[in-house]
């Protein structure tokens, strides 16, 4: 993707987007001591949370490392949601990393004779929900125990490499920091089993490790891939001059760059992420993989359907080229509903516009070029596969014919497997799993219609290779065929929830949007067994696909439910018909883009059910269900420049339990605005509060009319502190309350439904409560991971309980009686404190 010039940096770093400055990993760790005392002193942990699922769909694999002499037992690590331990081919999985400070994976390393783990925290996938570890962890128990054995600047762990025979040696090529700059990045060995680590690889401060492979006949021969990437609130580069493969000969103590120009491999800014893999039959004989960002030849952007247009055919054309497009095509393009634009306008007006000036001749391009668009359109060259058989001196592409699995988002996954016992036989991981057999020339995709997309990880076993286990956003498959049947081991409730809410039926349900696994509602009551698998009926429905965004519901009828995916599209759905229309702002050709935010904000309005609210870098209002939205404001951001990554888009809404059309939006570039006609009307009201934060919520109170909360989260700055605020007059001043929670971004407020000074507060790293309106602090970890990121908080009124929405871990749902008990009785709060001090 397109790179911003310097002059477009220095203008943002004026602007204030350099203020905010990471956190320090000193500062980091004492976040695990101050969560201890949080929990010790805490008097709510008398209730426990009961997960409620769903295990239907899973979450995201990072790493999958099998007993190669039992390859029914095996661990399973997710992206949010720890390690996972299985000794009957994934029937059942056991928790093995709850207690840990983090709870996200990079990757595993299993020293399966010594049963030693090594685990990097940290997933090196870079995208929007990869979440910062902390360095890394050992056990030498199966997981019953850990030790932290440091690296806490590494955040992201892209490889973890084993000496075959000392189990005190090991490589880790580490990512680094992902939305800042950080010198600690590269390759590091240990000599003594983690105790001390000396960074052996460093290219510069944007250029990390991020995969590395030995020679298995030599453990002194190694390779590393470096890779350049840099992300932004605003803008992703996944690609650099600085990417390469380097070699080492003397055990990874000093390296050589074996990618340089003229080997073969590609070099230059185009380079994008790396994985290498060597042959255990033929150590000389080296596989990469790499995402390639230099754009593909004019001939290829230009390959067209000669029976229709698609977009990319309206791209960067002249005027008179776009006057000379065929108008039965133009007409069928323009009249498609897929398309959106409006019904008012034919082949002829739109061509007459052009011709006379009105519309430009990238009207249609710039009508419906997006970043979901983008995803797609942006015409790289992708993945490609190279081969070394002079031990990485020489390189050349195997691929005979493009291989379409990356998209232009690589980055995302970029491994490469080779059989153990055939080298010709590889497998890549990308949006499908492709599998050759003829040493790269030729592949094939070997999923199936119960094999997730968008694929991280493959275990090939060393004895049969046609058994494979493999990784990806929707849990773990495994084949005994090489891709001819699979069978899903996804029996843990690892889902990573970005929204939940709930309906007033009986039971209610709870609904939620998951990263990549669509929209799903279930009843609050369930507990999950495999009793479905026979009975064929899960507890849980699909709503919708892509990436599940937020949901409200109408509680009128508990059948009409408003959800969507990412960047904006949303719909109406009738869940007993199964009717369903599109939500959505629409514009004129012409009008300046809208942008959306990956989970834009939508609202029902409590107040009246037919009122819908929608944000994208606009506030929009619906009086008839969303049937139509009506613009009300202009820009609510700051309107930053833009990169390739929307940006100046809302994130939240919320509205006054007291008073219809009091109404506050937050944006992800810090801006907290208010209206109190219903949007006809703004004010900003973020000059007394930190800048250039993303606003993760607002949250309107439902006992004084005034009174306003807001969280501010700077884990886009790779800046995790906690910053919470309280108004009692409508914003016009901010006073910090939780200044005593640790060092972990938070994603919600919640008032309590009863007492004004009882307050729910989610973050990256578990739930948090205080009975006094913010002062003090409390966890409320009882039945949940020691460490979880919690994203959304829901209070169901009629049931009195609050439902977790865990990115992660998938819905915990526990009564408030207890919790609301401390605030109303001093009585109990003394008994309550009595008890825990003893315990302390």
């Amino acid at each position: 993707m397109r790179k911003l010039t310097i002059l477009l940096l220095l203008l943002l770093a004026i602007a204030g987007q350099a203020q905010i400055k990471p956190t320090p990993a000193a500062e980091r760790l004492k976040t695990n001591a101050q969560r201890k005392v949080l929990q010790q002193k805490s008097l709510v942990n008398n209730t426990s949370f009961r997960n409620v699922g769903p295990n239907i769909m899973s979450g995201r694999v990072v790493d999958i490392d099998a007993n190669p002499d039992d390859p029914a037992e095996f661990y399973v690590a997710y992206a949010s949601g720890g390690l996972w331990y299985t000794s009957n081919n994934g029937q059942s999985f056991v928790s093995v990393f709850d207690s840990a400070d983090v709870l996200t994976v990079g990757d595993i390393a299993v020293n399966w004779k010594t049963r030693t783990i090594w685990l990097g925290t940290g997933e090196v996938n870079s995208s929007r929900s990869s979440y910062a570890g902390i360095g890394m962890y050992r056990s030498v128990n199966n997981g019953k125990s850990w030790e932290y054995i440091g690296l806490p600047e590494s955040h992201h762990i892209g490889k973890i490499l084993l000496h075959p025979t000392d189990d005190n040696i090991a490589w880790v090529a580490v990512l680094g920091h992902l939305y800042s700059p950080n010198k600690e990045r590269g390759i590091y060995k240990t000599t003594d089993a983690g105790k001390t680590w000396k960074q052996t690889l460093y290219v510069d401060e944007n250029t990390g490790g991020i995969d590395v492979d030995l020679n298995p006949k030599n453990s002194n021969e190694l390779y590393a891939a470096m890779w350049y990437r840099t992300r932004r609130s605003w803008n992703f580069e996944e690609s650099g001059k600085t990417s390469g493969i380097y070699k080492s000969t003397n055990g990874g103590d000093s390296w050589e760059l074996v990618s340089k120009e003229g080997s073969g491999f590609p070099s230059g800014e185009g380079v994008g992420r790396i994985g290498v893999a060597v042959s255990q039959q033929n150590p000389n004989t080296v596989y990469a993989v790499v995402d390639n960002n230099f754009h593909q030849a004019d001939t290829t952007l230009r390959k067209t359907d000669s029976t229709r247009y698609v977009l990319r055919d309206f791209k960067d054309l002249t005027k008179e080229q776009f006057l000379a497009l065929d108008d039965k095509k133009l007409g069928a393009f323009i009249s498609s509903r897929r398309n959106g634009i409006p019904s008012k306008y034919t082949a002829a007006s739109v061509k007459a516009s052009v011709a006379n000036g009105s519309f430009p001749p990238s009207v249609i391009w710039d009508y419906l070029f997006d970043a979901n668009t983008a995803l797609f359109e942006t015409p790289i060259i992708g993945c490609e596969l190279y081969r070394s058989d002079d031990g990485g001196k020489n390189w050349k592409r195997t691929n005979t014919k493009p291989l379409t699995m990356y998209s232009t988002y690589g980055y995302y996954f970029g491994k490469v497997f080779v059989s153990p016992v055939n080298d010709n036989k590889i497998v890549l991981t990308g949006f499908d799993i492709e599998m050759s057999t003829d040493g790269g020339k030729t592949f094939k995709a070997i999923g199936r219609e119960n094999v997730h997309a968008d694929h991280h990880v493959a275990w090939i076993d060393p004895k049969k290779d046609s058994h494979i286990i493999i990784g990806n956003d929707g849990g773990c498959n495994i084949t005994y065929d090489n891709g001819e049947h699979w069978f899903k081991a996804n029996t843990p409730p690892v889902g990573q929830f970005y929204n939940v809410t709930f309906d007033m039926a009986k039971p209610y349900n709870v609904y939620g949007g998951l990263q990549d696994n669509g929209t799903w509602y279930g009843a609050s009551n369930t507990k999950e067994n495999y009793d479905w698998y026979d009975s064929g009926e899960n507890p849980y429905k699909g709503i919708s696909g892509g990436d599940g965004m937020q949901v409200q519901v109408d509680w009128r009828d508990n059948k009409t439910v408003y959800s969507g995916s990412q960047f904006g599209a949303y719909a109406r759905k009738n869940l007993a018909t199964q009717e369903s229309k599109s939500v959505r702002p629409a514009r004129d050709l012409g009008d300046p883009a809208l942008r959306y935010n990956w989970q834009t904000p939508i609202l029902l309005s409590r107040h009246n059910q037919d009122v819908f609210y929608y944000g994208s870098n606009k506030f929009h209002r619906s009086f008839n269900r969303g049937d139509s939205l009506v613009t009300m404001s202009a820009d609510l951001s700051t309107n930053p420049k833009q990169g390739d990554v929307p940006f100046g888009t809302t994130t939240a809404i919320s509205e006054s339990p007291m008073r219809f059309g009091l109404l506050y939006v937050g944006t992800d570039d810090g801006n907290i605005q208010i209206t109190k006609d219903g949007g006809y009307t703004w004010e900003l009201i973020t000059h007394k509060l930190p800048k250039d934060l993303y606003v993760s919520r607002v949250t309107a109170s439902a006992f004084k009319e005034g009174r306003v909360y807001a969280s501010l989260n700077g884990y886009r700055n790779d800046n995790f502190l906690p910053y919470l605020y309280v108004s009692e007059d409508y914003g016009t001043t901010w006073k910090q309350i939780g200044k005593d929670l640790p060092a972990e971004p938070i994603n919600v407020i919640k008032e309590d439904l009863t007492n004004e000074n009882l307050l729910y507060i989610g973050t990256d790293g578990g739930l948090y409560v205080s009975l006094d309106g913010g002062n003090n602090s409390m966890m409320w970890s009882k039945g949940l991971p020691y460490s979880v990121p919690v994203h959304d908080i829901a209070l169901q009124p009629r049931e009195n309980e609050l439902i977790l929405g865990t990115h992660g871990r998938s819905i915990y749902i526990a009564k408030l009686d207890d919790v609301q008990k401390l605030v109303k009785s001093p009585e109990y709060r003394a008994k309550r404190e009595e008890e825990v001090n003893k315990a302390r």
